[in-house]
């Protein structure tokens, strides 16, 4: 493949930190010092209190959507893209809550706000907003809506390390967000996530649920003494709060995520520099340009047509493959989650038709690997074989 969705995403550096690590006499593999050490650093970088680090982005959106029902244990509805992740969906689904879906601002693919205002009801328990290919999906009407509301923004910044709104970084304004740092990701531990929250109460509901929902797991010194003095029979480190999950991460991810950390701000710079020259270059009239670039720390360059065409999009697709472009339709998650399988019986028939933004990204987007060491002739070469469809 000439163009790939994702290129040397872990570079020597980070496997020298790794067998530098198992080169120890006794080196501890499991969950220790270099997890933490990177929840810590992670946690700066962003601009919060406090950071969990687990074993996906999906279990990330597991936790998030967990400490909600803990919440909430009646449910309740949770308000969600149709472009985005199926785990999103899929664990909303999984702690006992109805999706409800928003559909997308064509400019920044995250969902619409006046939408998502619009479908409030007294049963929604909180807005789960993913930031879509690196776009900055947040706008000041919708968190001070929120604010005034009493409900809380979730956000799903799996996508978009890095990404700011109003020169903040996303993922530092909601009540919790989530991460992944999985290989094709701005950067990666192999597989791996992390919950980000500055509430010091969800912060020791993440710890407990990452691990079987043992209290040990928490540090802090008054949980755990609440739970010895309620519990006495029980053995203090045999206390489980909840039932859980085990969805840790090892000193490995942790080496990974503290290594690919170092350098996370100089690549976020470079794909913004390669989304830029390749926006500039493709044609603006059969192809959407105008997306909401403040902020923004790219993910994958966005090819959406501006208008449905459906023997264009044929003709596109076969001179991306005879070209060696390795593309993805749909864009983030395939497209249009409300017509997956899982959802059939949650959502009435035909619902997907309600979502006319998310339909035309459906058949008529994708998205192109963008990465740092794409050189600039690279990206030339692209819109070249892209502008002579």
């Amino acid at each position: 493949m000439k163009f790939p969705l994702m290129r040397n995403n872990i570079l020597r550096e980070d496997l020298d930190a790794v067998i530098a690590h198992l080169q120890q006499d006794d080196p501890i593999l499991t969950h220790g010092a270099n997890v933490r050490a990177f929840e810590s650093e992670w946690s700066e970088w962003l601009g919060v209190k406090y950071s969990v680090f687990v074993n996906s982005g999906a279990s990330a959106n597991l936790l998030s959507m967990a400490i909600l029902k803990l919440r909430h244990p009646e449910g309740g509805e949770v308000l969600v893209p149709p472009l985005a992740w199926v785990s999103d969906i899929a664990t909303v689904l999984q702690n006992g809550f109805t999706p409800v879906f928003v559909d997308i601002c064509p400019r920044t693919l995250a969902m619409d706000t006046k939408q998502i205002l619009s479908k409030i009801t007294d049963r929604t328990r909180a807005v789960f907003l993913t930031h879509v290919q690196g776009f900055d999906g947040l706008t000041d009407e919708l968190m001070a809506e929120l604010e005034r509301r009493n409900i809380p923004l979730i956000e799903d910044v799996c996508e978009s390390h890095g990404a700011t709104h109003n020169g903040k970084r996303l993922g530092s304004f909601g009540w919790m967000s989530n991460f992944s740092f999985y290989y094709a990701h701005h950067m990666s531990t192999i597989e791996g996530g992390m919950v980000c929250t500055n509430d010091p109460e969800v912060y020791q509901k993440a710890r407990m649920l990452r691990s079987h929902g043992m209290v040990r797991e928490a540090n802090s010194d008054d949980v755990k003494r609440a739970y010895r003095e309620e519990y006495p029979e029980l053995n203090p480190d045999f206390i489980f709060a909840y039932a859980a999950h085990n969805v840790r991460n090892t000193e490995i991810g942790g080496i990974m995520g503290r290594s690919q950390l170092k350098r996370l701000d100089a690549n976020v710079q470079r794909r913004t520099e390669n989304l830029l020259r390749f926006l500039a270059q493709i044609d603006g009239n059969r192809y959407r340009t105008d997306f909401k670039l403040d902020g923004s720390s790219n993910y994958a360059f966005n090819l959406i047509l501006k208008e449905a065409d459906d023997v264009f999009v044929e003709r596109l697709m076969a001179a991306m493959r005879a070209a060696g472009i390795e593309f993805r339709r749909g864009s983030a998650g395939g497209g249009n989650q409300v017509r997956q399988p899982y959802l059939k019986g949650v959502v009435p028939p035909n619902h997907h038709l309600e979502f006319p933004e998310t339909e035309h990204v459906h058949f008529y987007g994708f998205y192109i690997g963008n990465f740092p060491d794409l050189k600039n002739e690279e990206v030339d070469e692209l819109c070249r074989v892209l502008n002579a469809v």
